[in-house]
């Protein structure tokens, strides 16, 4: 690749898989420099950051003690879309612009918001252990598992990933219900398969809710214990968002009770999240937050961030999709 800007640096931050930070390190201008973290403590990614332009970051927290120690940052840009974890009222004060990347990770989303919805109708982690220690209990399975054909899924946030939700679920002949606070065509409907309703209704009516919205004021807790209490009985929640979207002790309430049959869960309100009860419930799948973690996808994000950057460091614009907080002057 030929530079836009001779001595950048770039500092990571995550604790990457070496195929990933070798991703990176491939789909960088060769004059740049990158810097990557030693461990996972805040002086680790503090020293990464020391003489860094630009900042990739994917998960890691950046609040404003970590940015204040990056003295020439200049421009993050988030490998992903939610923005949640970045510091941004520092950002502003500070002129560091932000980027994301809309829609970069919707089909591996999409996928694993498949599979925990299946893996939660098969009561899949459960299976798995019974049979490894050698129990065989297929009539018991019959009497419980559900498929999803011919169920109502709604899907609540219809941008990027839950239009690929959308798309997957078109082979398996269920009933799409869809929210977003911004209403799709009539055209993307038809094209989608997807009716729209109000919130409330689509909680009421579905078999299944799968989440797909940032998280941001108007969001945090937006499944609250009465919308939860207004799911079906027996109804399955699937959450591959924030964990924030939902009220997780309410959650654990109507689990434990049986009023739902299942959650699927990719994200926590706290992550790690260690000693949160829902980890110990039989009917919940649970998984660490790597929904939008593939190794195949990773080459596109790279070279995504990679172009964002050069057009950054050109004074040049991005994708408006993509601009969180603009390059000072550039409002």
């Amino acid at each position: 690749m030929t530079s836009s800007a001779a001595a950048t640096t770039v500092g990571i931050i995550d604790p990457f898989h070496p195929r990933i930070v070798e991703a990176i390190r491939e789909a960088l201008p060769a004059d740049w420099r990158m810097v990557v973290t030693g461990e996972p403590t805040e002086d680790a990614r503090a020293a990464a950051l020391a003489d860094a332009d630009v900042a990739f970051v994917m998960a890691t927290k950046m609040p404003r003690t970590l940015l204040s120690r990056a003295g020439k940052l200049r421009f993050i840009q988030k490998l992903g879309a939610g923005v949640d974890s970045i510091d941004l009222d520092y950002c502003r004060e500070a002129g560091i612009a932000l980027a994301r990347l809309q829609a970069g990770n919707a089909i591996p989303v999409a996928e694993h918001t498949l599979l925990l919805m299946l893996a939660a109708c098969r009561n899949l982690p459960r299976l798995d252990a019974q049979t490894r220690a050698g129990r065989w209990d297929k009539e018991a399975v019959r009497g419980e598992n559900q498929h999803i054909h011919g169920k109502t899924v709604g899907i609540v946030g219809f941008g990027a990933i839950g239009r690929q939700v959308a798309r997957l679920l078109s082979g398996f002949s269920v009933n799409i219900l869809y929210f977003d606070p911004v209403r799709a065509s009539p055209e993307d409907e038809a094209a989608y398969g997807a009716t729209y309703a109000a919130l409330d209704d689509l909680v009421a009516s579905s078999d299944v809710v799968t989440l797909h919205l940032p998280l941001m004021p108007a969001t945090a807790g937006l499944i609250s214990a009465e919308r939860l209490s207004r799911m079906k009985r027996g109804a399955i929640l699937v959450n591959a968002a924030r964990g924030g979207l939902v009220d997780e002790p309410a959650l654990v309430e109507a689990l434990r009770e049986g009023r739902l049959f299942g959650a699927g869960l990719d994200a926590f309100s706290v992550e790690p999240p260690v000693g949160n009860p829902l980890l110990e419930l039989p009917n919940t799948v649970v998984t660490p937050h790597c929904a939008g973690a593939t190794v195949d996808n990773f080459a596109s994000i790279a070279a995504r961030a990679v172009a964002n950057t050069q057009a950054f460091l050109r004074g040049e614009a991005l994708p408006p999709a993509d601009v969180v907080l603009p390059a000072p002057g550039k409002e």
